[in-house]
């Protein structure tokens, strides 16, 4: 159905609707009418298309990392080292398993929210009623509902008295709405109370509801760390390779000029060319992240916040604005009594009693239960015996109870209901114009209004008593976790369903700001949520909120966000929610949830309130500078490996580590650094995201000075070798002792090196290493001194030896902290 027609039919007067939709009311359609529309207009059914398991674990060895570890290990078995084979294989196997086992927990979005569908529907047709699956209702079909049952598609009610409809999930109302004849039921709505018939308008995709699931099935946001390993692994595979190109020129020109140049020094220099290739590559580096955010994960389920996209962590710590749901996130979710309006009661406890004498104690209504909440003395209601009830009528909207008292046998009237019902009970036209100020008054400010009468004389005339004020109290630590929110540089948007005086008004009580404006207002009807015109986003960058907003609305104030540049975080717990969600870089679903959110959602928690989502983005900062600090190690120290390598075959002619301690040294350098994932970090208080021309400066910078480290002592162990006495402090006796002291230097200062990237200040000031990363290191030294004293691998040295180049990579190590430090200091300047 076109969306022409279908705006018409949502609009247009019952006789028109009916007459479009070709239909009588009082038969239905035919079978044959229902084939000829199935065949136009299709099931009334979402499709959620299921991917399989093996296919969802084979994506985890796609992408650039992957791809460049898988090369890296074919090169391994090309050249036949299948010990580096085996541990590359293992480490590519573990990441994917880790992605997996979490992926795996998040089902598909739209499989979720199809079960929000009705099953069955009781249809007319061919002049009486049946039931059949839902799937096969048509635009047309007459329709009857009722308590309990969910709406099965979009109609328009015909027939019947009235219906109380519970459609929070569909739109974010936090009161189920009451509809009459002509109008409009959503597919997937519940039904609270009452009974209609009604005319299918809209079935399948053409829905509210399919609108909703069409937006699940486009949303979802790029995983900022695939990018960011992305240009990692580009920058390392672009030096290796143009350093290769440099040692293969200068080593066939060498070999040219020397006339012995053949297949074996061919083939010789392609195996150390494929090891260096194989050692710019960081082998470990999708491990190493994906254990930190896996932890990490699992510490923010303690904390009841369970991550369902591991991604999601790393751009929790750039987010930088906030779009909350109102109902149940920043409120209560639970209507109160605010002040009580007194007309001609002495006490406000006088007018909650009547309104409390006047509600359905066994319904479980919320505005039944505020008022009976509020009574204080609850002992006075066991008082009075109701003769008669009459429950809240749509159309009349009012309850009213006819009482005796127990001792006295008094006659007591009472109705509850809206004011200016209540107002029209009165004889006195001042009463009336002062319950209409006092409405409007209170509408102003974001408050629901009832009014409360009593007659003593069996309904002949009624005293207006009052008007009692409900509103949805903000939870007790929303305002200070808005405020913290402000102080760590994220902004808060209110996006609610709710009416907008009502936003404006819990806004003002949250110190928030009250720049909250009616979505229906802002957007047009043709919205394109992925594309919104330059004026509308400017207005959303500028908003503190948005009332009365509909699916394609959320979605397209957080596309529109992110295209500004912003990381957006979205809660939500509805179905309205799940496209939002979806597209947000951090899609919350909050306690409650429904599937279609939480199946949505990257991050679900599971405690009400705001609270639980800064503690979360807190963490993620914490889990985002693990990984920067050991990005910028990872980095600079396959730098120096690379360069030093290159640079000590040309201009000294000597490999300065074999194949062999290359692919040890990436361990004993990767292995315990994994540990940083429980490493303590310092909070920013600024949202973080990737910067990769400052990661890769500073790790560049720190590497040149690294290089500079390991060929300082690179040359004078080779002019010992050289001219043996010349340097008397440092004796060196061949050069496989001398691979042995580059592949010491390297190990020692490789984590040393980390000391010194985990912090931006002196790294011996707080916070100080995790235990368990510290000792982990201590535990990988002690091994590397051992295997370099036993020879295990590698040609002995002495311990004296050890020990020099343990001073030297001391003293370096604060050469490199100095050079930290300055840069710092020098893109903070320019921050400034």
């Amino acid at each position: 159905m076109n969306e022409e027609k279908q705006t018409d039919l949502e609009k247009a007067d019952i006789k028109t609707v009916l007459t479009k939709l070709d239909v009588n009311s009082q038969v239905g359609l035919t079978t044959q009418e229902v084939k000829k529309r199935l065949n136009e207009y299709g099931p009334n059914d979402i499709t959620a298309k299921q991917e399989p398991m093996w296919l969802k674990f084979l994506k985890n060895f796609t992408g650039p990392i992957a791809y460049m570890i898988e090369v890296a290990a074919l090169v391994s078995a090309f050249i036949r080292h299948w010990d580096d084979f085996i541990i590359i294989l293992a480490l590519l196997l573990f990441n994917a398993c880790i992605e997996f086992w979490q992926e795996s927990k998040s089902s598909n979005a739209l499989a979720a929210l199809k079960k929000g569908l009705a099953p069955t529907a009781n249809v007319k047709r061919n002049g009486k009623f049946e039931t059949i699956p839902a799937k096969d209702l048509v635009p047309g079909d007459i329709v009857k509902v009722r308590l309990g049952q969910i709406v099965p598609a979009d109609m328009r009610f015909i027939s019947g008295d009235y219906a109380s409809i519970d459609q929070s999930a569909l739109t974010g109302e936090s009161l189920p709405v009451t509809k009459k004849t002509g109008d409009e039921a959503y597919s997937g709505s519940i039904v609270k109370e009452g009974a209609m018939t009604g005319v299918v308008i809209a079935t399948g995709s053409h829905t509210f509801f399919g609108k909703t699931a069409k937006l699940v099935a486009s949303a979802g946001s790029k995983s900022r760390a695939q990018e960011a390993m992305f240009k990692i692994g580009n920058y390392l595979i672009f030096v290796a390779v143009i350093l290769a190109v440099i040692m293969v020129a200068f080593r066939v020109y060498n070999d040219l000029v020397a006339h012995t140049f053949g297949l074996n020094t061919a083939l010789s220099i392609l195996q150390f060319v494929l090891v260096l290739l194989v050692a710019s590559i960081p082998v470990a580096m999708p491990t190493v992240f994906s254990i930190t955010l896996a932890l990490g994960a699992l510490n923010l389920s303690k904390k009841k916040a369970i991550v369902s996209k591991l991604s999601s962590i790393e751009s929790m710590a750039g987010v930088d604005i906030l779009c909350s749901d109102k109902t149940g996130t920043l409120t209560e979710n639970k209507l109160r009594l605010g002040n009580t309006v007194l007309i001609n009661a002495k006490a406000p406890q006088d007018v909650i009693l009547v309104g409390s004498l006047a509600s359905n104690k066994n319904n479980n209504d919320p505005i039944d239960n505020a008022v009976l909440n509020a009574l204080k003395d609850k002992d006075k209601l066991n008082e009075w015996v109701t003769d008669k009830f009459i429950p809240f009528d749509p159309v009349t909207k009012k309850m009213e109870a006819h009482l005796h008292n127990k001792k006295t046998n008094k006659s007591l009237w009472g109705i509850k209901g809206a004011p200016q019902v209540v107002a029209a009970l009165a004889t006195d036209d001042q009463v009336k114009d002062k319950v209409n100020e006092i409405t409007a008054n209170l509408a102003k400010h974001g408050y629901r209004a009832l009014g409360v009468a009593e007659s003593t004389d069996e309904g002949k005339n009624w005293t207006v008593l009052g008007i009692l004020s409900m509103f949805d109290a903000p939870r007790p630590d929303s305002k200070k976790t808005i405020a913290e929110c402000k102080d760590e540089g994220i902004d808060v948007k209110m996006i609610t369903g709710d009416d907008t005086a009502i936003a404006i008004e819990t806004a003002k009580k949250l110190g928030m700001g009250t720049k909250i404006y009616n979505a229906s207002k802002v957007f047009p009807k043709d919205l394109d949520p992925n594309n919104v015109s330059p004026k509308i986003a400017k207005l959303i960058d500028e908003a503190d909120g948005f009332a009365r907003v509909f699916p394609e609305h959320k979605y397209a104030i957080v596309k529109s966000l992110q295209k500004q540049g912003h990381i957006v975080a979205m809660t939500g717990d509805g179905v309205n929610d799940a496209p939002a969600l979806k597209q947000a870089d951090c899609g919350t679903a909050v306690d409650g949830a429904t599937d279609a959110a939480r199946n949505a959602a990257a991050l679900i928690l599971t405690s009400p309130g705001l609270s639980v989502i800064q503690t979360a983005i807190i963490e993620a900062r914490k889990i985002f500078a693990r990984i920067t600090s050991y990005t910028v190690y990872r980095v600079a120290l396959t730098m120096n490996i690379m360069f030093l390598v290159v640079l000590s075959s040309i201009f000294l002619n000597f490999q300065p580590l074999t194949a062999i301690m290359i692919v040890v040294m990436s361990l004993l350098d990767d292995l315990p650094i994994m540990t940083i994932a429980y490493d303590n970090t310092y909070i920013s208080k600024k949202p973080i995201r990737w910067n990769m021309k400052r990661i890769l400066s500073t790790s560049s910078i720190l590497g040149l000075f690294a290089v500079i480290q390991s060929m300082l002592l690179l040359t004078i162990g080779w002019l010992s070798v050289k001219n043996p006495g010349t340097i008397s402090f440092f004796t060196v006796n061949s050069t496989g002792q001398l691979q042995t002291i580059m592949f010491l230097q390297l190990v020692a200062g490789g984590h040393l090196l980390l000391f010194v990237t985990r912090q931006t200040r002196w790294f011996f000031q707080r916070p100080f290493p995790a235990k368990i990363l510290f000792w982990a290191i201590v535990i990988t030294q002690v091994f590397a001194a051992c295997a370099c004293y036993f020879g295990w691998l590698v040609p002995k040295i002495s311990l004296g030896m050890i020990a020099e180049v343990w001073i030297y990579n001391i003293i370096w190590m604060f050469i490199l902290n100095i050079i930290r430090m300055w840069i710092e200091k020098v893109y903070n300047h320019q921050a400034a």
